[in-house]
Formats: C-alpha cells, sequence, structure tokens
C-alpha cells in the first residue's frame, strides 16, 4: 500500500507461534485460599492501568455473556463448603471448514473462501539501498505487500508500487516456503506487475468477473498488514465501482470497499463470496485534505480493467497491447480559450499529433479541443487517460471534438504505445520522489487530493 517512505514495516514468520507466552503450572494445598489449577505467568505492566482495568472488565464480561449459552454443566465445590456454583459450559462440536474447490458458482462460507486460497496468497518482501551514510556506508530499506498466484509455475501478480525501487524481491508461502523472485514487468499506470518464482505444483487463484460487482455485495481480503500479521482476512462491502481517483495526476478506475486495509495489504486479492479474485488490493484512504482523519475507504483495481494487460506481461514482459492516442495533450484552460477566441473553457487542448499515429489517421490536428470520448465527458489530460485505461490497441471509439468552425465527431481505433515506451520497464523499475513508494508496501498519503485539493489511498 502506499505510504510514508520512513513508515518502513519488517516482515516477520513465525512458523513455530514462538511468540506465544509461556504457561506456569501452580498447585496450592488444599482449602488454602486461591484458585486451584494452572496459572498464567505475566509480566508486570506499570503504564497504563486504566487500559488493564478495561480490559479485565471486557474479560469478566466475555465469561458471564459465555456462561448463558448452554450446554454442559459443570459443578465447583467452593474451598471446602457446601454450596455449588455451576456454570454452563457449551457441548457444540468444533465446526470442521469444508475446503471447497471455487467454481464461479457455488457461494462459500468467508472461511471456506479462505480454505480455498490461503494457499495462493503470498507474503512479498523487498530490499533496496536508499543511499550512503556519513561514513560512506550502503543504507538499506525493506517494505513488505502481499500477491497471488496466477499459475502452477510460479507467476505471481502484485502492485508496481509494492515492488518500485527493489533490489530483491523475496515470496513467502502460506507453508512458510521462501523464494526469490524475478521481476518479468510491469505498467505504473495501472498499478499492477508480475514477478516469478522457480517453483511447480503452486495453487493458483481463480480470477472472477469484477464487472459483476454491486454495491453492497460481500467481498474479502486477505494479505499481510504491517508485513507481520501474515495472512490475515478482512472482509466488508463493496462501497463503490469505478470510483474515479487521481494520484499525483495518475487517474484510476477503483473498486471502494470498507474492508479493513493497511499497509502490507497492496497487491493481495479482493475476492467475492464465490472465492474469486475480483481486485488487486491498492490503496486505502486515511486522512482527507484537511486533515480529518477517516476509516473504511479502502480501493481495488477491478480485475476486469487489467487482465489483458497482465496476461500480455506475462507472455511478451510489457504491455503491448496499451492504447495509444499519438497526441500532446494540454488541459484547456480559460486563458487558453480565450487566447484563441473559443467558445469552450474546458477539454484537452491537441498541441501535436504525431505524424501515422492514430489521431493523425483519425483526422484530428493541432488547436482541436477533445470534449468527450464515446459520450464521458473529457475536462482534463487526466480525464482523457482514465477514459482511455478502458480501451486496448485495435479497440474503435467515438469522440467529440470541438474545432472553431464547430463541434464534430471523430472516429478513432487505438493504436498501440511505441515498443520503447512498452519494454522501459522491463527490469525492477527505479525508485523515484512520488507516492508510489518503494517503502512498507505502502499506501497513497491522498487519492482525493487532486479533487478537494482532494484524495488519498
Amino acid at each position: 500500500m502506499y505510504n510514508d517512505e520512513n513508515n518502513l514495516y519488517n516482515y516477520t514468520y513465525r512458523k513455530d507461534g514462538s511468540e506465544l507466552s509461556h504457561r506456569r503450572e501452580t498447585v496450592r494445598p488444599a482449602g488454602q485460599p486461591g484458585p486451584q489449577g494452572p496459572e498464567w505467568e505475566v509480566k508486570p505492566v506499570k503504564k497504563n492501568r486504566l487500559g488493564l482495568k478495561i480490559a479485565a472488565l471486557a474479560l469478566s464480561c466475555a465469561l458471564l455473556g459465555g456462561a448463558a449459552g448452554g450446554g454442559a454443566v459443570w459443578a465447583a465445590t467452593r474451598y471446602g463448603g457446601g454450596n455449588e456454583s455451576e456454570i454452563n459450559v457449551s457441548s457444540r462440536p468444533v465446526t470442521q471448514v469444508a475446503l471447497r474447490e471455487v467454481d464461479g458458482k457455488t457461494a462459500l462460507s468467508d472461511a471456506e473462501v479462505y480454505a480455498a486460497n490461503v494457499n495462493s496468497v503470498v507474503s512479498i518482501r523487498t530490499s533496496a539501498t536508499a543511499g550512503y551514510n556519513f561514513y560512506g556506508q550502503p543504507v538499506e530499506t525493506a517494505s513488505a505487500g502481499s500477491g497471488f498466484v496466477l499459475s502452477k509455475d510460479g507467476y505471481i501478480l502484485t502492485n508496481y508500487h509494492v515492488v518500485k525501487g527493489a533490489e530483491t524481491v523475496t515470496v513467502t508461502m502460506y507453508n512458510g516456503d521462501e523464494f526469490s523472485a524475478q521481476y518479468i514487468g510491469g505498467e505504473e499506470d495501472y498499478d499492477i506487475a508480475v514477478i516469478k518464482v522457480e517453483a511447480e505444483n503452486l495453487q493458483p487463484v481463480t480470477l472472477g468477473d469484477s464487472g459483476d460487482l454491486n454495491v453492497g455485495d460481500h467481498v474479502l481480503a486477505i494479505g499481510n498488514p504491517l508485513g507481520e500479521l501474515t495472512f490475515s482476512m478482512s472482509g466488508g462491502m463493496v462501497s463503490c465501482v469505478d470510483r474515479a481517483i487521481n494520484v499525483d495526476g495518475t487517474p484510476f478506475n477503483m473498486i471502494q470497499t470498507d474492508t479493513s486495509i493497511n499497509p502490507g495489504n497492496s497487491g493481495g486479492p479482493l475476492f467475492n463470496r464465490f472465492g474469486e479474485v475480483v481486485g488487486i488490493v491498492s490503496a486505502k484512504y486515511s486522512q482527507s485534505s484537511n486533515g480529518t482523519t477517516v476509516e473504511g475507504l479502502g480501493f481495488a483495481i477491478p480485475m476486469n480493467d487489467v487482465f489483458s494487460m497482465v496476461k500480455d506481461i506475462m507472455t511478451n514482459g510489457y504491455v503491448s497491447n496499451r492504447a495509444y492516442l499519438g497526441i500532446t495533450p494540454q488541459t484547456l484552460t480559460e486563458g487558453t480559450a480565450a487566447q484563441f477566441h473559443y467558445d469552450v473553457t474546458s477539454g484537452v487542448f491537441i498541441n501535436y499529433v504525431e505524424p501515422d499515429s492514430a489521431a493523425d489517421k483519425a483526422g484530428l490536428k493541432m488547436g482541436d479541443v477533445i470534449t468527450k470520448v464515446d459520450g464521458t465527458e473529457v475536462k482534463s489530460v487526466e480525464d482523457l487517460n482514465l477514459a482511455k485505461k478502458k480501451y486496448s490497441a485495435g479497440d474503435t471509439a467515438s469522440l467529440e471534438v470541438y474545432r472553431p468552425d464547430g463541434t464534430v465527431t471523430v472516429e478513432i481505433t487505438w493504436g498501440a504505445a511505441p515498443k520503447e515506451e512498452q519494454t522501459q520497464n522491463q527490469q525492477y523499475p527505479e525508485s523515484g520522489n512520488n507516492n508510489y513508494s518503494s517503502g512498507n508496501g505502502g499506501y497513497y498519503g491522498n487519492p482525493f487530493e487532486d479533487l478537494f485539493r482532494y484524495f488519498y489511498r
């Protein structure tokens, strides 16, 4: 997830459960005051005694609530007296979670979704050199994120910003197996990256149709929040579909959800109730531009938006079919409109048309102003870039174009970006001073910042 680059998290995988406290058995002689049986060894807490009292009260309430559950009856005799205190203990057998296959037809319980997919989710750790200290020694940085297995032979999908700037990438499976990963390719404008480990017979996820999501649908995320709480699951609902957000001038089309998402969750899967992956967890909105703290605003990249690109990266190492128009665009301002005596004050002003490009073949020319793409209003370059993300090379679209002599409709066939532009991210992408921090598999500082000066992540 995007986050402050200085807020780094270390990944910990405790396979043996060694973080648990040790128990000490204490037995008192019969008749001596005090409880009989096992006692937990605890260390004194010198601070936050109020919190301790509250915790004790909460535990008491939980025990009292459990007593009303019904079931078997356990009788205890008080310190040599004859009065019996009965405690009701549930006799309900432990629920066994069925390991079901994801078939796209059968709705699964949350526990079944986790059981069916946890072996397909991975933890990702990256390291990089962030510079050198006063003594000329390299300063190492580390970050964590999530990902999920696409194929049995080791292709894994994650966010571009999770591996951005990484020198090494290590993948950890649910069973504890670790692999060094190779960067295959990525697309920064869509925040996706494909990495690969040398392994066989991995368990891939099943991809679903993100276009079938409705507001209110139940969704689940599995990932590694904070880089330490590995393979955690959280749940919520779809709060909005096709939510347009803007990050540093880069537009994104997202699934909005109130599912709990934190640094380290980036790149992990978002599941529907059938156990299919419908999104890539990518962002959370933690604070508005006026400093207000917010909760329950998470975002995931719709699987349908990037599926063809992911296949392209797996095959070619880069996205070969990204839609390309072939213009030098500029957001039209009132000043520019006044300078050219235009009747419109918003849209995309064309400064230059590349020869033999899709724009050139469609008849676009310098001075044209694009105001709509297939009926969707375009007021800025960011709007045009967001609209363009819905198309691939070879797709067609209708552009509404303003010209001083009248508004015209122009039919275009999107071209493909030049190969040199497409292949620029074939090696591990270099880090930069932007919101795609290589730290902690992070989150945006604010995607809605351009809208109010606006957003988050």
